[in-house]
């Protein structure tokens, strides 16, 4: 069982799954809370009833799945609806990942929150981990990866948690605007650091 937790977090195209992964292949136990979300969300569950009630049929594939496109446009245009669907979803996934957390087995494990907004809302993390990039790089990723265009990668970038305070939440950061080398160094030094913490606790 994993007594001690870092939580991973970065914006959008920042590269918080390449880092993820760079860690799992160090043995880390990783934990994603968008995989956690969309299990909340497959057809029939109980979460995917009601945010099919609240936001009506325009939501719903024809096999009753969710239209994450469609539901992605409501809530980056309308505040409302985004903090509806948080209030939501986040304590069931806030339940799920430090359940599997408990039960991880490496020496540490590693929670991808790209939502975090507070430790508080983690008490089981002992650090946290943000993965940066400057903002032209993030645009440019974004449109590269989402086809969208300057104007819609900045408006999903701004509907995020701000750079500025994203940082400031952080205990380490990872800067990933370079070569692949770069930043596997960058993680196989963060791993011994969390290790080496483990072995003190």
């Amino acid at each position: 069982m994993s007594e001690y937790a870092v939580g991973l977090i970065g914006g959008i195209g920042s590269g918080k799954s390449t880092v993820a992964e760079l860690f799992a292949q160090l043995g880390v136990k990783l934990i994603d809370a968008d995989i956690v979300a969309r299990e909340m969300v497959l057809p029939n569950s109980q979460a995917m009833q009601e945010i099919a009630a609240h936001f009506g049929k325009t939501v719903l594939n024809p096999d009753n799945s969710l239209n994450r496109k469609a539901l992605r446009e409501i809530i980056f245009q309308d505040n409302g609806s985004r903090l509806w669907l948080e209030n939501l979803l986040h304590p069931l996934i806030r339940e799920q990942l430090v359940a599997e957390a408990k039960s991880a087995q490496s020496p540490y494990c590693m929670l991808v929150i790209p939502l975090l907004k507070s430790k508080t809302d983690y008490p089981i993390l002992n650090r946290i981990l943000a993965v940066d990039v400057p903002e032209s790089i993030q645009i440019a990723r974004v449109q590269l990866r989402d086809k969208v265009d300057e104007a819609q990668a900045k408006a999903i970038i701004n509907a995020q948690m701000p750079r500025q305070e994203r940082l400031k939440l952080a205990d380490d950061i990872i800067i990933n605007d370079g070569h692949i080398f770069d930043l596997e160094h960058q993680v196989k030094k963060l791993h011994q650091l969390y290790l080496n913490e483990t072995s003190r606790d």
